[in-house]
């Protein structure tokens, strides 16, 4: 193993960030999967997840059991990990920018559909290399114009040649689950059994520009351009993990997360360890398009009526919203029937703010889908 210290800010008078990512196995001599944790900085679960992938990826590496590479980044933002506003770490949104840290990732597809054209073949193992290595090239040529884009040209350097790609996150209140592209869903579905996760989200864009989507999307999107003829398969399983919800830090979830995501990697073929029995799945992958935000009609006191990993059917009351001066009550109704599977952890709201999001079976939602 060795760690490598990559410099985000370096201007005299400034601030001075520093990333630092962990390297396993050998470049070159197997397949990749890279890991990052907590690119929303304030994500505790994702980093102390981490602490024990690290651990179990530097005994394997010792002994010899990793096939080809992993990269871990234990933490993926150190700029979001600096703010604190009044005491309270804040770290979804670039205070500087207000743009959300995950998402505005460069997508190279645009880019690829011209350097590629005429230099691709039957061959899908060729095309896939050949893809890597210009997606590698056009992550290289992208010139940040401040530090956030330099902290995600960082990351996404490390991550677009890889197999695999696990994304550490947790929600506000929430259940395990998981994001993957729709064309994922087959290789997602055991990552979703191993970990437990009540919801397996899909979709093929969800909006945004998030990072795990700037690995895998242009796998689809270039298959799409270059058509039948051109085998060009889903290459990069790029997988945003939800670990339940903020205050959900515990040693025994990280331990069995942890364990979760390394026999994963195992079945992915990137570690040398026994496969234990896959577990049945507790949920059925859904449509990202059939999850249903609640937001507040008015300001004031959120009571839920329905707990987390609770089913709610059509029309069916999952919280009120009771005005602390005038007294009047607004009750939330669900639209679809689903699981209510995230939640905020605030308890008194400004109208117009997120109550809760509901998985359901059925699409419904079009344009972007993930919230900001």
């Amino acid at each position: 193993m060795h760690i490598q210290t990559h410099p985000i800010a370096t201007e005299p008078g400034v601030a001075i960030h520093q990333l630092v990512s962990c390297h396993y196995g050998t470049p070159g001599s197997g397949r990749k999967a890279y890991i990052q944790a907590a690119l929303h900085a304030d994500e505790v679960p994702a980093m102390l997840v981490a602490q024990f992938l690290r651990r179990e990826l530097e005994r394997l590496d010792a002994e010899g059991r990793i096939r080809g590479e992993i990269v871990l980044v234990p933490t993926a933002n150190p700029i979001g990990l600096s703010q604190v506003v009044h005491g309270i770490p804040f770290g979804r949104f670039d205070l500087g920018t207000g743009v959300n840290f995950n998402r505005a990732f460069l997508h190279v597809a645009a880019e690829l559909k011209q350097t590629l054209s005429g230099r691709l073949g039957p061959d899908a193992q060729s095309n896939v290399a050949a893809i890597r290595r210009e997606a590698c090239a056009a992550v290289a040529r992208w010139e940040p114009q401040d530090n956030v884009e330099l902290l995600k040209k960082t990351l996404l350097s490390m991550a677009i040649d890889a197999d695999v790609v696990l994304d550490l996150h947790c929600d506000n209140e929430g259940l395990m689950h998981v994001y993957a592209g729709t064309p994922l869903a087959e290789r997602a579905a055991p990552l979703a059994a191993l970990l437990g996760a009540r919801a397996l989200l899909l979709s093929s864009a969800s909006g945004g520009a998030p990072f795990d989507e700037a690995c895998s999307r242009l796998w689809w999107d270039l298959a799409a351009h270059f058509g039948p003829d051109t085998p060009v398969p889903a290459a990069c399983a790029a997988v945003t993990v939800e670990l339940r919800g903020e205050m959900d830090v515990r040693y025994d979830y990280a331990e069995q997360d942890a364990q979760a995501l390394l026999q994963f990697l195992a079945r992915e073929g990137l570690l040398d360890i026994p496969l234990a029995e896959l577990p049945a799945p507790q949920c059925d992958p859904t449509p990202l398009a059939g999850v249903e935000p609640l937001h507040a009609p008015q300001s004031g006191v959120l009571v839920f009526l329905k707990a987390l990993g609770e089913c709610v059917a059509a029309g069916e009351a999952v919280a009120d919203i009771v005005n602390p001066v005038s007294g009047v009550t607004t009750t939330l109704r669900a639209s679809q029937d689903g699981l209510l599977f995230a939640s905020t952890a605030h308890r008194h709201l400004m109208r117009g703010m997120q109550v809760c999001k509901i998985a359901g079976a059925t699409p419904f939602r079009f344009g972007p889908l993930l919230s900001q």
